[in-house]
């Protein structure tokens, strides 16, 4: 038996997974033999047992062996191309021949004599010899997407090649020290704010006041469609897709065809809809399926009012986005039957939409809302660049497991199979997230279109891309169907193939590159993250320490520097200890560990205003929330790294939390607005001054690096 579960551990290596057990972070917690099993078989394997490893071992190592070519090959930085060829030993001085394909569609010819070419390494797999060679190629690739395919006795064999920069994008400005503010967009109110929350309009009027302020960067959660309707599911880390915009952030007051269109004038002037509307906007929380209804009556009439010229447009950009019209059809099909799509017949649940399996008028609409989102879109872009105001967009891990790319990519998700996080100190129980996971190499063996769609969809418009859950770029936490997080295993994707894409679609699309690397990550993934130019984040509560001489660990200078994230409390909550009695309340703590956050709380608070107080930016005394915020603040402002973010909410004193892991019912996640509109934050001293404050202390800083380097 011993010798099978050693056959098991080594047939979950060749298969990229990693037991927790085995992982040196954490060697107290361990999968169970079942779910390993069960991932195994999600990944390939041919294994229902124990007994089946050994087996499966050798089927694995044959295949390994026998595939000449790896399917996908990274060409770094214009170095000279080579490619790792596996052969049996017996072709040793055979020649062949094949040609490199560029992505511009040049094509040469390659001829090899195998003879020329020494083994690397010989090995022995079930009786049969294999080796390794390697082919190159005198000089650098272009940059892109290239194709190698080579004419082998066995057949043919190719592989992508990724020839892309080692580092990715860093504008000019980013080495200057920058300040930026936050809000998520359905938060965010100003005076001509009509549906009870933020839409497009809003983010441009915020984009214009940062501007003014001085302000180099806005930033908000992910702004793709969500299902707001029978099958409801606000979170923006939950999205229908990654490839497309939430229409309800849509402004069809911004509508061309609203001229030309009497119902649709009629509608947003009447008194029930200005009454419906009024009464949302008075509301604290976020009323998504009132909302989304309400605005989209005004939609399907502008929908249905394209003038012959705006219709040709239409036609045009469709053509452009050939997914769009893809796309619409199963949000029509959705709402024709009100059911996930692993319930449809088939062959609709196989990905097959007829043209009388939804209603046109429903096709029309989504067509059109995608259309003008698109366009606002690009004219948000297009503002801030103007302006010199980066836009911060944000692209989630994964996305709903009934949306529309699972449904059209069903051979790259693990349906079986849902991603989350170990138990660990912030959670005893572990996490579990609900959506499924891409599969390490089916994603490979399609050339990885969709991740890049995914990329370019943000990188688009964005000048500045976070990337939600930056580990994900080395593994992922998988939790097989039925098991508990404390039973999942690490499966590990092929980063540096996903480092060169990320960083070859930032430079083309000159946009910044941060991952999000918080929590228990590895060195390794740091490590490859400032090897590749991806800046890292610095969260206050994270960095501090009770240690008095030291209570704030200095930021790097490839980091991004905040007070929170959307997962964390404001910072007036985290001050006052009140995150502690919320969870404790919920049953995220227990009485004896709520008492000892407390006190290491304290401990942390003291340590924080006695090391502000020596920095001269905090008077002595019991110092006020307040007081405690600006003087972090300024600290972080004088700092050398090159952005600060801060969180609108946190300057408005918000205690309550747009998220809490972990809760469904037991809290509004996703639901809080601002407290005020964006016109009356601008006439509150207290917000504005400490922003210009911190505006003087990013220039003095960069003048005083500057007046040092002369």
């Amino acid at each position: 038996m011993w010798s099978a579960h050693r056959s098991l551990r080594e047939l979950a290596f060749l298969y990229g997974v990693q037991a927790a057990y085995w992982d040196t972070m954490d060697r107290r917690r361990g999968a169970s033999i079942e779910s390993l099993i069960a991932v195994l078989q999600c990944l390939g394997a041919p294994v229902s047992s124990v007994r089946d490893a050994q087996p499966a071992l050798r089927e694995r190592r044959q295949a390994l062996w026998r595939r000449p070519l790896e399917p996908v090959t990274v060409a770094w930085g214009g170095d000279p191309f080579e490619a790792k060829l596996r052969l049996p030993y017996d072709w040793e001085e055979m020649e062949f021949s094949g040609y490199l394909a560029t992505e511009a569609g040049d094509r040469t010819p390659l001829r090899w004599s195998l003879g020329q070419v020494p083994f690397e390494e010989l090995v022995e797999v079930e009786g049969a010899r294999y080796g390794v060679k390697r082919l190159r190629l005198a000089g650098g690739l272009p940059c892109g997407y290239h194709s190698l395919v080579l004419e082998l006795p066995s057949g043919t064999a190719s592989s992508l090649i990724i020839s892309a920069p080692r580092r990715a994008y860093l504008s000019p400005g980013d080495a200057a020290r920058r300040w930026g503010v936050f809000m998520p967009l359905y938060a965010l109110r100003t005076d001509s704010s009509c549906w009870g929350g933020g839409d497009f309009a809003d983010l441009e009027a915020l984009l214009d006041w940062t501007a003014r302020m001085g302000g180099a960067v806005v930033g908000t959660l992910p702004l793709l469609p969500t299902f707001l309707d029978e099958l409801f599911e606000p979170s923006p880390y939950a999205p229908v897709s990654r490839l497309f915009w939430n229409e309800l952030y849509v402004d069809p007051r911004a509508a061309p065809e609203l001229d030309s269109c009497p119902k649709a004038v009629a509608l947003l002037q009447s008194s029930a809809l200005e009454e419906e509307a009024a009464e949302l906007r008075r509301q604290p929380l976020i009323d998504y399926r009132r909302q989304m209804a309400l605005k989209r009556r005004v939609l399907e009439e502008l929908s249905e009012c394209c003038l012959p010229e705006r219709a040709e447009q239409l036609r045009h950009f469709i053509r452009a986005n050939p997914n769009v019209e893809d796309y619409a059809r199963f949000r029509a099909t959705c709402e024709e039957r009100g059911t996930p799509w692993r319930s449809w017949p088939e062959p609709l649940r196989q990905g097959h939409i007829g043209e009388g399996d939804c209603r046109q008028d429903a096709l029309r609409y989504h067509l059109y809302v995608q259309w003008l989102a698109f366009r606002q879109m690009e004219s948000l872009s297009q503002t801030g660049r103007a302006k010199g105001v980066a836009l911060c967009l944000d692209l989630p891990l994964g996305c709903h497991r009934d949306g529309y790319d699972t449904w059209r990519w069903q051979n790259e998700f693990v349906m079986d199979v849902s991603v989350g996080a170990p138990p660990d100190s912030l959670s005893v129980r572990g996490q579990d997230w609900g959506f499924p996971p891409l599969h390490p190499v089916r994603m490979q063996e399609q050339g990885y279109d969709y991740y890049i769609g995914c990329l370019r969809h943000h990188l688009r418009y964005a000048a500045v891309l976070r990337i939600d859950h930056v580990l994900s770029l080395h593994r992922l936490f998988w939790i097989p169907e039925g098991a508990s997080p404390a039973q999942g295993v690490y499966v590990r994707y092929p980063a540096g193939e996903l480092y060169a894409i990320v960083a070859l679609e930032s430079h083309r699309h000159r946009t910044a590159i941060v991952g999000e690397d918080l929590g228990t990550v590895p060195r390794e993934v740091r490590r490859s993250m400032a090897r590749h130019g991806l800046r890292r984040m610095y969260v206050v509560p994270f960095e501090l320490s009770p240690d008095q001489a030291q209570a704030l660990s200095m930021p790097r200078r490839d980091a991004v520097a905040s007070l929170n994230t959307h997962d964390m409390p404001p910072f007036a909550a985290f001050w006052e200890g009140l995150d502690i009695h919320t969870r404790r309340e919920m049953g995220l703590l227990t009485a004896s560990a709520g008492r000892r956050e407390w006190r290491y709380r304290r401990a942390l608070r003291d340590a924080l205003s006695r090391f502000l107080q020596r920095a001269g930016l905090l008077p002595d005394g019991l110092p006020g929330t307040e007081a405690v915020l600006e003087a972090v603040l300024l600290w972080l402002s004088k700092t050398p790294v090159p952005l600060v973010l801060v969180n609108l909410e946190d300057l408005l004193g918000h205690r309550q939390s747009q998220n809490i892991p972990g809760t469904v019912d037991e809290h509004p996640n996703w639901r809080r607005r601002a407290h005020c509109t964006l016109e009356e934050l601008d006439r509150m001293p207290g917000v504005v001054g400490i922003l210009h404050r911190m505006d003087d202390a990013r220039k003095e800083e960069k003048g005083e690096r500057a007046s040092k380097k002369a």
